[in-house]
C-alpha cells in the first residue's frame, strides 16, 4: 500500500491517517534561472501565483522526489503544489515519485504546462487526450502508464516563420505579449484554485478563456 503521508509548512513529513484524496497540482518547467519567464516555464508561473496568493512558498523535498513541493489547507481541504527539478522531458521521473509517495492516484492530478497548439491567451482544462508533441507530458504519460489525468493548457502559440517548435517554447515572451501572459497567470490561477473542490467550475472559467472573442 502506497503511504499516506502530506508535506507540512516546515518541510516535514506528517501521517494522514484519514487516507483523504489529496489533489496533486504540478506546474512543468526547466529549472534554472535561464529558462526563467520561458514559454515551457508558464505552467510553474501559475503554480507560483496560486501559492503567492496563500503566502506559501515551495520548498525542499525529500530528494527520490525530484521537485519542489508546498502544501495548503488540512483534511477534505488539503492539496499539494509541485513543480520538478528534473528538466522538462524527464517530468514524468518527479510526478511518478510524487504520487507514489503520497499516495495519490492519477485521478487527483492536474498538471499545468505551455501548449503551442492553443493561441496566447486561451486556456484549456481537459481530462486525457494526447501529449500533442510536449515532451513534459509524453513523460508524465510513459512513467503513469495512462493519460487519464487532468491538464490545464496554457496557450503560447505557434512559432513564427521556420523556428522550430523546441526553440519557440525555450524563448522568452517578449515585452509585447508580457502583459497578456500575466493575465493568462491570474485566470489561470483562480481555475487551479476551484479545481480541487469544483472540477465542473474550473472546467467553465477555463472555456471562458478558450473563447475565440470574435465568433
Amino acid at each position: 500500500m502506497p503511504r499516506r503521508r502530506i508535506l507540512g509548512r516546515l518541510g516535514k513529513p506528517e501521517a494522514n491517517p484519514a487516507g483523504e484524496p489529496v489533489p496533486l497540482v504540478v506546474g512543468l518547467r526547466n529549472p534554472g534561472s535561464e529558462y526563467r519567464g520561458t514559454r515551457h516555464n508558464a505552467g510553474s508561473e501559475v503554480v507560483d501565483e496560486v501559492l503567492q496568493r496563500s503566502g506559501l512558498k515551495l520548498g525542499r523535498a525529500p530528494s527520490r522526489m525530484r521537485a519542489q513541493i508546498a502544501q495548503s489547507g488540512v483534511g477534505e481541504n488539503r492539496v499539494v503544489y509541485a513543480v520538478p527539478t528534473t528538466y522538462m522531458n524527464n517530468s514524468g521521473l518527479a510526478v511518478r515519485a510524487l504520487l507514489d509517495y503520497f499516495g495519490i492516484s492519477p485521478d487527483d492530478l492536474l498538471v499545468v504546462h505551455d501548449d503551442i497548439d492553443l493561441a496566447l491567451g486561451r486556456l484549456k482544462l481537459q481530462v486525457g487526450g494526447g501529449s500533442g508533441g510536449h515532451n513534459g507530458i509524453r513523460s508524465i504519460e510513459s512513467a503513469l502508464g495512462t493519460n487519464r489525468f487532468s491538464r490545464l493548457k496554457f496557450g503560447v502559440g505557434r512559432p513564427q516563420g521556420d523556428m522550430e517548435p523546441s526553440d519557440h517554447v525555450l524563448r522568452r515572451f517578449s515585452k509585447a505579449e508580457r502583459a497578456e501572459v500575466d493575465a493568462m497567470v491570474e485566470d489561470a490561477a483562480d481555475i487551479v484554485a476551484h479545481w480541487p473542490q469544483d472540477r465542473a467550475r474550473a472546467q467553465e472559467m477555463a472555456a471562458l478563456r478558450g473563447r475565440d472573442e470574435n465568433a
